[in-house]
């Protein structure tokens, strides 16, 4: 199954020496979700000393933004990129009052965090639906692929890259797997089957 999230195709640019362990990205990833549960911005470490903090891809304050407001999380997956030095996390909040799905970039520095970047999605978003996003999301079998059956990082990316063009140029040819399904807000475009398909359209935009 092929599954694309599209805030998450940043980690895959232009290659740079990594400049920190695996182990580093998940104790920050950790930190991060610890961070949103207790609503304590602070807890997100290790910070560099200045931080670019964007909410909407817009500057915003880390101590009043999203952050702040502890949520319960159901939730989450984060993916840990040694060559960029980056993480996304996935983060899913099926709160009836208040339901969300975050992505959360963060990019490092010198061993420290120097960029978090996050998208807040809410009820009146495209294909919003958290308790549809938690189904699907939960469901999907993110292993590790053995390594023998690896694509390569380029063809990785030229893919993604073709994913997120399709959107505003209908033309481009992406190499959708087979099966394959897509899961975006809380729809999802397959069953489980072999038949599932993902070049079932895309809107504009």
């Amino acid at each position: 199954m092929l599954r694309i999230t599209i805030a998450a195709l940043g980690l895959l640019a232009a290659q740079v020496a990594a400049q920190c362990s695996r182990e580093d990205l998940i104790a920050a990833t950790d930190s991060l979700l610890a961070a949103q549960t207790a609503g304590k911005p602070d807890g997100v470490v290790p910070l560099a000393d200045t931080v670019a903090y964007l909410e909407a891809f817009k500057t915003a304050d880390i101590k009043t933004g999203i952050l702040s407001h502890p949520l319960k999380i159901d939730f989450n997956r984060s993916l840990h990129d040694t060559t960029q030095c980056a993480t996304y996390t996935e983060i899913i909040v099926t709160d009836r009052t208040h339901p969300y799905v975050i992505g959360t970039q963060m990019r490092f520095a010198g061993g420290k965090i120097a960029n978090i970047s996050t998208l807040v999605t809410d009820q009146g978003d495209w294909l919003f639906n958290a308790t549809g996003t938690y189904y699907w999301a939960s469901r999907e079998n993110w292993d590790p692929i053995p390594e023998d059956q690896r694509d390569t990082r380029e063809v990785i990316q030229a893919a993604a890259d073709a994913y997120a063009d399709l959107f505003n140029d209908k033309s481009v040819q992406v190499p959708w797997g087979h099966p394959c399904a897509r899961l975006e807000g809380g729809s999802y475009t397959g069953s489980g089957s072999a038949n599932d398909r993902c070049d079932v359209g895309v809107p504009n935009g």
